[in-house]
């Protein structure tokens, strides 16, 4: 597969910019397709030190995924929803959403081929059948995934064109005095260390959380958020960004155990889409986990 980039921010190293612009692509990965002559600029290859100038347009030969064989498995899934065309899951806290180099077995994924059996979408590949959207393997909540490529196609144009809805509440640092707001900042990847996120304008895209005040406490706010946009990390990079971390976030939060928590306290609570097959709207619910009951318990009393 060749992919054409446009840079629009020269002064970069090639690997650098390439891993910011490639969702889901490290640095490592680039550097191995630059050493191969897979980059390349008005069909001369790129050199790794090669430094981007503004409005040069790269082509990048993306080598095909290798073959891995995802073997179903009998782990229990909270379904809260099913039918022919797509299946809401409640995912527990602490589960990976699809295989990756470390986390071949115990997945979502996994999961769902023993359930569902062949009846999973096939539009994102061998690694992420059915899967139309993701979140952390510390967030727990609801994701919809779709049997059918007719579901997959229509709930992707949905999240693309932000009309599908996702709630989430959290438990972040410090106390909001405003009680509802918007964080409207741009993110890509951090500009040193590639496995996070960040609020920035190099290779960015738009990001939109809205945010409504729930409970305060004495160090801590209860907080519910509305995506608008679907970024990796969106509310993780947000809240630190305002300087309210999520609470317990070993990446982007304080670094080290809180509340007995050992990932963030945010959980996918709604989820809110048109049905692909029906035209229904779909608005399916979930309660809070009881470590996220357990985390508000240890806050003490509002105020």
């Amino acid at each position: 597969m060749t992919l054409s980039i446009e840079c629009l921010e020269g002064g970069q190293r090639i690997d650098g910019f390439l891993a910011g612009a490639m969702e889901g692509m490290t640095r490592n990965a680039v550097q191995k397709i630059i050493e191969s002559g897979g980059v390349t600029l008005n069909g001369k290859t790129v050199k790794k030190n090669h430094r981007t100038a503004a409005g040069e347009v790269y082509e990048v030969e993306v080598p095909e995924p290798k073959e891995v064989d995802i073997i179903p498995e009998n782990i229990p899934l909270d379904i809260a929803y099913e039918d022919d065309d797509l299946i809401v899951v409640n995912k527990a806290r602490g589960m990976v959403v699809h295989p990756a180099p470390g986390h071949y077995t115990g997945t979502l994924v996994n999961a769902l081929m023993y359930h569902c059996g062949s009846s999973l979408s096939g539009i994102n590949g061998e690694l992420r059948p059915g899967i139309v959207h993701r979140i952390d393997k510390d967030t727990s909540g609801l994701i919809v995934v779709a049997k059918n490529d007719y579901a997959h196609l229509s709930l992707a144009a949905q999240l693309k064109d932000h009309s599908m809805s996702r709630i989430y509440e959290a438990v972040v640092w410090g106390r909001f005095k405003a009680d509802v707001g918007t964080v409207n900042a741009p993110i890509g990847r951090h500009h040193i260390d590639r496995k996070r996120m960040a609020v920035t304008d190099r290779n960015s895209r738009e990001a939109v959380t809205h945010y409504k005040v729930l409970g305060r406490y004495r160090d801590y706010t209860h907080i519910q958020c509305r995506l608008e946009t679907g970024r990796t990390h969106q509310i993780r990079v947000h809240m630190a960004y305002i300087g309210h971390p999520c609470l317990g976030d070993p990446v982007y939060g304080r670094q080290c155990p809180e509340k007995g928590l050992t990932g963030q306290c945010l959980h996918a609570r709604q989820i809110w889409f048109v049905h692909p097959r029906i035209g229904m709207i779909m608005t399916i619910n979930t309660e809070l986990p009881d470590y996220f009951k357990d985390v508000l318990s240890r806050l003490g009393s509002e105020e």
